[in-house]
């Protein structure tokens, strides 16, 4: 029976790695093979379907017309002046009214939100650039759709490896250890999607004439938010903003190499 057992655990194993490679296609903008679990118009309906509950968790749309008008500016900017307006999402810039969380992020197929609280730290157009940038490239690498992929790998090889070792009553240590090396995979892949949104970012608002050096800002402004509390790099989808600047300051030199020059830190936000 054990042997049984192994041979189907086998399988299924071989199954999800031949679904999971099959899955993959070359981005045009990042220019990776990469595996995607969603399709584009998938994506899209996913992020829209997302956007209104997503919002509502954050208190809201910030009310302020005049702020929101700011982002949308800063937003549509960036993606006029790079390859981000060469693709099929659908962006949308958002203002959240929660002004206690620090936080910016994107979904799907297009929609970003930056919270009130994380603009109030902010002190010139482009360090909201910088965030900007950074969730814009979430969307254009697919960082999304290439986690359901690698959910569904990572779910059909622990299915393997739960029936190849179970031991006939449903109980299998080997299980309980593939879904911890599952968890941790995911883990280092989520960290990877930021650090290349980091590059891509700098990449955006270069394009858009922003100074890229704006975003090692940002990442004092959130280890300064987290007030040193973050939770260790290893154990955390979100690098530390500290190993984050060393990444940025490198692709700021290959964007650069003779210096930053013909940049702009846009205007002042008030603090009133």
């Amino acid at each position: 029976m054990r042997g049984g057992r192994l041979l189907i655990g086998v399988v299924i194993a071989i199954f999800s790695l031949i679904s999971y490679y099959a899955m993959k296609e070359e981005n045009p903008i990042t220019g990776e093979n990469q595996a995607v679990g969603m399709t584009t118009d998938q994506e899209l309906a996913l992020g829209q379907e997302a956007a209104p509950q997503m919002a509502r968790e954050f208190g809201g749309l910030d009310p302020s017309p005049e702020l929101q008008a700011f982002i949308d500016d800063v937003g549509n900017k960036l993606v006029r002046s790079s390859d981000a307006r060469k693709t099929d999402w659908k962006f949308d810039f958002n203002l959240l009214g929660d002004g206690q969380t620090v936080n910016a992020f994107a979904l799907p197929g297009g929609p970003i939100f930056i919270t009130k609280a994380l603009l109030s730290r902010m002190t010139d157009e482009a360090q909201v650039a910088g965030v900007l940038g950074h969730e814009i490239g979430h969307v254009v690498a697919r960082h999304a759709a290439e986690q359901a992929a690698k959910t569904q790998l990572g779910q059909g090889l622990v299915g393997a490896v739960g029936v190849a070792t179970s031991d006939g009553s449903g109980v299998s240590a080997g299980g309980q250890m593939a879904q911890f090396v599952a968890q941790m995979t995911l883990m280092k892949y989520g960290r990877e999607d930021e650090l290349q949104s980091d590059s891509l970012g700098v990449r955006f608002m270069s394009d858009a004439g922003y100074d890229p050096r704006a975003l090692i800002d940002v990442m004092d402004i959130l280890a300064k938010a987290s007030g040193g509390s973050g939770q260790p790099e290893f154990a955390s989808t979100h690098p530390d903003p500290g190993n984050r600047k060393a990444l940025i300051e490198n692709a700021i030199r290959e964007r650069f190499p003779n210096g930053v020059e013909g940049v702009t830190r846009g205007r002042t936000i008030s603090r009133n």
